[in-house]
Parts: C-alpha cells; structure tokens; sequence
C-alpha cells in the first residue's frame, strides 16, 4: 500500500504540472536542445548520429524508446523509422522522467524499509514523497534530463545490494552509467560496503555455528527438552537483533573497536579469510568496471563530448559546496539549536581531538577556497541557474565573502559525519568505515567537475537522506512545506516572469 501511495502522490503533482510546462515552454529548453534531437534520431532508427556537445552515455535515450514502445506497443511491429518518429516529441520525451519519478518514489520508499526496518510504512511513504519534492530533484522530473533517470537506477543498484542480489545490483550499476559515467563511483562504494556486510554475516554465521557444534557437558546430560526450546528461541532472537542483520549493506562489525585502524583490520582480516567467495559473489560488479575501464582507455576519457568544458580539475571547493548545501537541505537535521547543542556538548566532551580536528578542517578548507574554487565559465555566463545569483550575489560579493563561509562550511560536514557516527548524539550510528568510503565516494564524482551544479549533489544527499536518523512528523512536515514552496516559487520564475522570455543572451528563463 505504501509504495502505491507514494506512486499515485508523485503523479497527483507531476502530470498537471508536466501538462503545464509542455503547454508554456513547448519547445526544447537549454540542455534539451542536445538531449531531444538525439533521441529523435534513435526514434528514426538512426542510431550513428551523435551530437559531439552531448557529454553522457545514451541511457536516457534507450529507456525513452523502451517507454515509447510500452505506450504504442503496435507501432513496434510496424518499421521504428515510419512509426516512432512522430510520437518523439518534445513532451513525451519529457514525460519518461515524470515515469522515472514515480520510479524514484518508491525505490526510496523499499530502501527506508530495508535500511531502517522499523521506521514503518507510514512514515517510509512521508519521507519518499519528502525526496519527491526535493527541489533540484523535482524541478528536472518535468525536463528532458539524464538527472532523474540516473537516480532511479543508483536507488535500483542499491535496494538490489542490500538485498544480497548482487547480479541484479551490477545490470543497475551498469545501466546507472549509461545515464552518467560518474556512477560508476557509486557502484563501487556500494560493492564495497556490501562485500563488507557479505563477511560479517559469514563471520557471524560461523561463530553461530561454532556455538552450536560444541556443547559442554553439561548441556549433553542436564538440558531438557524445555530448555532446549528455550536455547533454541534465544538463539534465534540473537540473529535477528544482531546489527548485520537490520543493517544489511551498512552493518558493523561483529564486535565493538576501538579505534577505526582496529576496525579496518577486523574488515580486511574477515575478506582475506574469505577472498575466493567475495570474488566469485562480486564478480559481477568486477566484470562492469573492466568494461567501463575498457570504455575510458577506448573514449580517451570520461567525457563523451565537449571536453574541453568538462576538462578534470582539482576542484576542491566542490566538497566544501556540498556539505553547506546538504546541511540547509536536510535543516531539520542539522542547522537547529538541539544540534548544536549536541555538537558543541562532543566537542567539551573530546576537546583534544576536536580542537585538532577543527583547526585542521578549518585550515584545509581555506586551502581549497583560496587555491581550488573555480569559476566555470558556464557559470558566470548563464542567468538560468540559482548557482548563477548565489556566485554573483553571495560568494563573490565582496573578497571576504568566501573565506567567510569557511566556517559554515566546516560546521555542515562536522554535523553531517557527527550524526552518522555517534550514537550517543543520534541514536543512530554508521560504521567508521562506511562514513569515510561515503565522503571519499563524494570527492571522487565532486572534485573533478569544475562546474558548480546543484544537480550533481542529488544522489549523494539522497543517500545521506536514507542513512541520517529519523525525525519527527513535525520537522517532517515544515521540511516537506519548504520543499514545496521552493518548488512553486522556481516553477513561477521559470514560466510566468516576463524578463525571462528574451532571446538575448543572459536573458533566459530561470532554473537550476
């Protein structure tokens, strides 16, 4: 019933207002000028052309056929050139995302459910649709972008790990990158941490197993057949209430460490021990990125086309970028007075290694602003994005401005890693190891883009989302209705402000 819920929440809103903006902007809108003639041509069976200024994989442009083909299954016995070339139009090209955002739904809804079995449905559809409606998100469901597609398919690959059906977790890591090669970041982080839930479950089945085979004495000639269903009970309460078990890819270790070089050693011990079936259990992921490694040796890079826009750069203030913005877009979670209470309260607590820790922080996070904060030239010339007036008027509104959010910067990413590590601040806690594969995963797809983009941090605050406490229904809901007036407000500034509809340049329409 919830992900039914949740699907029919997401098409109350998205089918209207896809109606609206498909009657007000008919025609192909910045990006779509790439993405909706190339799918024309593959709609007209021409699958040869390809547009050099398109950077990503054909992903979009495949599952917009197959969707095609489920809407007017007739026409596929008739010749695709003849039959599918009128019905690529600009809005029913479009309309494949508000599908996929259906899709995204209730892949978020199984992941709550499966990553935190006892949050409940209710609260698992409330959070669904609170990702639905995140701005970024919901603004390009009604857009012919790779943004939305490529979620669903991360989410996919993810739910399937958790699951254990790692085969079907690398065919969705493989069609992940299909939509944007930098999900292939994003497979492995989930390969790894499942490969380390894999062992800790072997671990724990052998110790399990152990327990069983070996009675003492006692036990062969005092235990009766009462205590024996009794054992038999407790055993099985300690399986399922054992942490590896309700945490599926996310779990801990078997026993409680002492400092993260214990824990990386317990985890790299367990996978030497079992090496011949981590290798053949994670095979498939294996055999994705030989293909993808094969592909970039092949492409002479990870951009498809214009490389000289998206050319690999140390951009290091990306991290910085994405922890400020991921801290305001989950405020209930971080930027309220309980939190910093909680902060400041660890920080007396650990005031050796917090004051190091910050000094640190704060010194490298100038290095990155001051050395590495690039200014795309995409950047400065386009007003159709947010990242347009948040540069112009906030970053560099005056010179100090910048090493003035440092800060607010370091603030966010101390809130984001605190609440996913310390159970004694959250009631809920991440093993060290996943925490620092998920900051390093992060860098990997942010550093190297030199262009600011808030779309580019949607996966990773997703998944932030999924693995952060739960709040009440309360921060829930004013959460959801600042979501919801974001919305709105960027959907009247695109459609309806008249300025926008000048055909000179830097007089375009307003978007992300």
């Amino acid at each position: 019933m919830g992900r039914l819920a949740v699907a029919a929440a997401v098409a109350a809103w998205a089918i209207p207002i896809a109606a609206l903006v498909d009657s007000i902007v008919p025609d192909p809108y910045m990006d779509e000028i790439f993405h909706v003639p190339q799918a024309q041509h593959y709609c007209r069976g021409d699958f040869l052309t390809w547009d050099p200024m398109i950077t990503t994989p054909p992903g979009l442009y495949y599952i917009s056929l197959a969707y095609l083909a489920s809407l007017f299954p007739g026409a596929w016995a008739i010749k695709v050139a003849e039959a599918f070339d009128p019905l690529c139009t600009t809005a029913l090209l479009r309309s494949t995302n508000v599908i996929m955002a259906m899709v995204c739904g209730v892949l978020v809804h199984d992941l709550l459910l499966c990553i935190k079995p006892g949050i409940g449905k209710t609260k698992a559809t409330a959070y669904a649709i609170l990702v639905a409606l995140y701005p970024v998100h919901w603004f390009f469901t009604f857009l012919y972008y790779t943004d939305v597609a490529s979620l669903a398919s991360v989410l996919a690959m993810y739910l399937s790990c958790l699951k254990k059906r790692f085969w079907v977790s690398a065919l969705f890591g493989a069609l992940s990158i299909l939509f944007r090669q930098t999900n292939v970041i994003w497979m492995i982080f989930f390969a790894a941490n499942g490969a380390i839930a894999y062992v800790q479950d072997l671990s724990l089945s052998d110790c399990l197993s152990d327990e069983n085979s070996e009675p003492t004495d006692k036990s062969r000639t005092e235990v009766s057949d009462r205590d024996s269903k009794v054992s038999a009970l407790g055993l099985r309460r300690r399986r399922t209430n054992h942490p590896i078990r309700k945490r599926g890819v996310v779990s801990g270790s078997t026993k409680s460490h002492t400092s993260f070089t214990e824990e990386l050693f317990d985890i790299g011990f367990k996978i030497w021990n079992s090496k011949c079936k981590v290798l053949i259990t994670f095979a498939p992921f294996a055999i994705v990125l030989v293909a993808f490694g094969a592909f970039i040796i092949w492409n002479g890079g990870i951009v498809l086309g214009a490389k000289e826009a998206h050319v690999v750069s140390p951009h290091f203030a990306q991290l910085l970028y994405f922890g400020l913005v991921s801290a305001t877009a989950l405020l209930p979670w971080h930027f309220t007075p309980g939190r910093v209470s909680d902060l400041f309260h660890w920080c007396r607590k650990n005031k050796t290694f917090s004051s190091l820790a910050m000094l640190i922080a704060l010194g490298l996070s100038f290095v990155a602003v001051h050395l590495f904060s690039i200014a795309h030239p995409y950047l400065l010339a386009d007003n159709r994005h947010y990242t347009f007036y948040i540069w112009r008027k906030a970053i560099q509104a005056r010179w100090m401005m910048k090493y003035i959010l440092i800060p607010l910067y370091v603030y966010s990413w101390f809130s984001v890693i605190n609440i996913l590590v310390f159970p004694d601040l959250t009631g809920k806690s991440q093993p060290r190891v996943w925490v620092v594969s998920f900051v390093f995963s992060v860098a990997l797809v942010l550093v190297p883009a030199p262009l600011v983009e808030f779309r580019y941090y949607t996966i990773p605050l997703v998944i932030l989302v999924l693995n952060s406490p739960v709040i009440g229904n309360g921060k829930l809901l004013a959460l959801g209705s600042a979501y919801a007036a974001v919305d709105l407000f960027t959907l009247a500034m695109f459609l309806f402000r008249p300025f926008h509809w000048g055909h000179e340049p830097g007089t375009q329409r307003f978007m992300w």
